[in-house]
């Protein structure tokens, strides 16, 4: 299941690569010809190295966005959000009438499918209406478990040219001092490479911050569009529920806190006998 995953990403991911091969190859241009000497080529670690110390947080972006890539497109495939063999068995217990049974069910495996059908068979008992908010506080949680997750990627992309700009600001800084502090004419040729050099910073920024908003669009629809497909399903199982020959009826081992106030006579005593699954 994984691997399917990730080769449907295969694309945005290539994509990410050929963007960041691109940018630090334009970078190391700039910074040849900022120089106004011969052309000359240069590593990638070089590169790297001319960009300061700020690519050192870049490169902590850059591995938490790949992470949060791979970590992503698994969680919100339609497979990991609803398995085949949890909506087939959830759908038989429905058909048999077993509702004991399809809440046990829902305990074999966490997935958003299982969570969301077992928060509505807890809560068939206090009637349609109860039911259905359950299911919707339920689907609510489990988008924003996912959904949260997915936000970073679009934190980074919003932070990573800021952070790159910041390294390119104290980098030119510096190389106005060291211009000030010498022969303008002299120095012209050095400030031209250093500012060449400071503007790797700002290129590896825009370089991780493409892709990360690139993944975050997609991840983001991609969770609605699975999401929606979940949220049909549920409320096909649901459709036809018998409310009315499970009133008062409580499935699960969840603790009921609220009980009949102590000041009515008898009232919880009779709350007391009510029929437990």
């Amino acid at each position: 299941m994984k691997t399917r995953s990730l080769a449907r990403f295969s694309p945005l991911l290539v994509t990410a690569l050929v963007l960041a091969a691109a940018g630090f190859a334009g970078a190391q241009e700039a910074a040849a010809a900022g120089g106004g000497a011969a052309p000359h080529s240069k590593s990638f670690f070089t590169v790297i190295k001319e960009g300061g110390w700020i690519m050192i947080p870049l490169f902590g972006f850059s591995v938490a966005m790949v992470w949060l890539i791979i970590d992503c497109s698994m969680r919100t495939g339609l497979k990991k959000l609803m398995p085949d063999e949890d909506l087939e068995t959830l759908r038989d217990f429905f058909r048999s009438g077993d509702y004991v049974g399809a809440y046990q069910s829902t305990l074999e495996r966490n997935s958003a499918f299982n969570n969301v059908a077992r928060a509505g068979l807890i809560n068939v008992g206090d009637g349609k209406a109860a039911t259905e908010e359950g299911i919707v506080d339920a689907f609510a949680h489990e988008q924003s478990k996912v959904s949260t997750r997915i936000s970073y990627l679009s934190v980074i992309g919003v932070c990573t040219p800021m952070v790159g700009l910041v390294g390119t600001v104290t980098g030119m800084i510096k190389a106005f001092d060291s211009l000030g502090a010498g022969n303008v004419a002299a120095n012209t040729g050095t400030l031209a490479a250093a500012i060449g050099e400071v503007l790797i910073a700002t290129a590896s920024g825009l370089i991780v911050a493409i892709p990360a908003f690139m993944a975050f669009y997609f991840l983001r629809n991609r969770l609605i569009g699975n999401l929606a497909e979940v949220q049909s399903e549920i409320g096909n199982l649901f459709r036809k529920f018998p409310y009315h020959l499970a009133e008062g009826v409580h499935i699960g081992d969840q603790e009921l806190y609220a009980n009949s106030p102590n000041w009515v006579e008898g009232a919880s005593t009779a709350a007391a006998g009510a029929p437990a699954l």
